[in-house]
């Protein structure tokens, strides 16, 4: 099984937008497509196809908060490609290419506290929760570099 991170271009960006969660999750991811659309008119957005033998099976977005710090605002992987160590591959590379900024000092993900995967998936990577976000809504946790 070879995941990647791969750039999202004229190629395959069809294919990422086409992507979905089950019905269950929709609640806790926001669309690939106006994730896209967001990135293009903002500064500091990188978006990643989280490739399977290179077809797009999922998304990424981070977004560099400041000089020190990232944000991972978008992370999926599709319905059809769950449960089989994709997303999991997936965020070890995505932390990995983070860290090949030497200024940043954190990461940060955010999540529906009520999601009852996330907390126990981001703490096994050494997320640990801040509290919630400005809004209360989202729980916030960080890793230290």
């Amino acid at each position: 099984m070879q995941i990647s991170l791969e750039e999202i271009n004229k190629k395959n960006y069809e294919s990422v937008c086409d992507l979905d969660v089950t019905e269950a999750q929709e609640d806790y991811v926001a669309c690939n497509m106006w994730s896209l659309v967001e990135s293009f008119y903002n500064e500091g957005h990188t978006c990643k196809a989280i490739c399977f033998d290179d077809k797009p099976v999922g998304f990424f977005m981070w977004v560099k908060e400041s000089v020190s710090k990232v944000s991972i605002w978008r992370f999926m992987v599709d319905k059809n490609y769950q449960n089989q160590g994709i997303g999991r591959k997936a965020l070890t590379l995505a932390i990995e290419a983070i860290k090949q900024t030497p200024s940043i000092k954190e990461i940060e993900i955010c999540y529906n506290p009520t999601n009852p995967v996330a907390k126990d998936f981001y703490s096994s990577f050494g997320f640990q929760e801040v509290g919630m976000n400005e809004d209360g809504e989202d729980m916030l946790a960080l890793i230290k570099l």
